[in-house]
């Protein structure tokens, strides 16, 4: 069934409740959601700020949201179609089995059911997980690899955003056999709203002003993200180094990726294995000739893709910007809606 005859379909809205719709990524949810033809915004949920409107947190709802926040329960979203879920790591395994039991269809924008394996999880996240029996059934959200999967998915766990700058120029290249799996090495700088709205003095605007500095260095916990997620596309084992950068920005990640070719290649080898895997997909732009920039796709659910072959040393440098709070998040997890629910996939996200 095409997408127009299936939105034809639906004689009512979508009700989509967002629980953590006070932080950065759940703000951004209901901005993209209230310009959704298709969907009405059921219910908010931050514990930290219940009883608050909306408009006195994020002021530039005002005359648009006159929503209270409220405390959540498996009860309050009864009626929802879809709950989003933009809580820290540690949380969505909390509540999500509960929501599985009633039928509801999930969107976890954490890290909770991104990996498939739990000690990976224990490992990198720094503490247990209680909701393992439902790690099979988690769908990895990226819509330009598991389209297909995210359409029947009841639980899809929304791709983290450095990740998405990551894997997405990288597994055109590597499925094509053009770099070698081995010996990767990724460098990442991202806005601080990353880190979320927590107040925390390492994020301050006076620690962070006129500087840069690398953190959780060898031990970040979306480094098996990008590996585990990379060799289910390629059915190949990877080696990899990720650095992620603090900038004294808000918001945007800027990934730049450093691989050996595996052999001689031409710009148009390369354009032509991205233009095979995302000719058509909406949100991906590539170029042989313009370099990424973050202020190109703030704001945006694109990523943008550009390259330079370093002949003399053998290597493809691929560079990426995508805007964390929305390909990286918000936006990424709206698109895995329209796919889930048969709306156009670009619904809401081009305005």
């Amino acid at each position: 069934m095409h997408n127009k005859e299936r939105m034809k379909g639906l004689s009512t809205a979508l009700r989509a409740s967002i629980v953590g719709a006070s932080g950065y990524s759940g703000a951004e949810l209901l901005k993209i959601l209230l310009r959704h033809n298709f969907v009405k915004v059921d219910k908010l949920f931050a514990n930290s700020s219940v009883g608050k409107r909306v408009k006195d947190i994020y002021p530039w709802f005002a005359g648009r949201v006159e929503t209270t926040y409220e405390s959540y329960s498996v009860d309050a979203v009864d009626k929802s179609d879809i709950i989003f879920i933009a809580l820290p790591s540690r949380e969505a395994m909390n509540i999500v089995p509960a929501l599985l039991e009633r039928g509801k269809r999930i969107i976890d924008l954490g890290g909770d059911f991104r990996l498939k394996d739990p000690a990976l999880y224990e490992k990198f996240y720094k503490h247990q997980h209680t909701a393992v029996h439902l790690l099979p059934r988690a769908v990895f959200g990226l819509p330009e690899w598991n389209r297909a999967a995210i359409r029947t998915a009841m639980l899809v766990a929304n791709p983290g955003c450095y990740p998405t700058s990551a894997i997405l120029p990288l597994a055109p290249v590597l499925k094509e056999g053009i770099v070698h799996q081995h010996g990767i090495t990724i460098s990442s700088l991202s806005g601080v709203s990353g880190a979320g709205r927590s107040a925390s003095t390492v994020f301050s605007f006076g620690e962070v002003n006129e500087s840069v500095r690398a953190y959780k260095v060898g031990e970040h916990q979306h480094i098996p993200e990008i590996k585990t997620s990379l060799e289910a596309i390629t059915g190949s084992p990877i080696s990899m180094t990720f650095v992620p950068h603090l900038l004294p920005i808000t918001r945007g990640i800027y990934t730049s990726i450093y691989a050996t070719l595996t052999k001689s290649v031409t710009p148009s080898d390369v354009l032509e294995a991205f233009r095979k895997y995302y000719g058509k997909e909406p949100f991906v732009r590539f170029s042989d000739i313009s370099i990424p920039e973050i202020k190109n796709v703030n704001y945006t659910n694109f990523i943008d893709i550009g390259f330079r072959i370093y002949a003399d040393n053998n290597q493809l440098i691929i560079l990426s910007a995508i805007d964390n709070l929305v390909k990286g998040a918000a936006g990424q997890a709206v698109q895995n809606m329209n796919i889930m629910f048969g709306y156009n996939e670009t619904e809401g996200l081009l305005s």
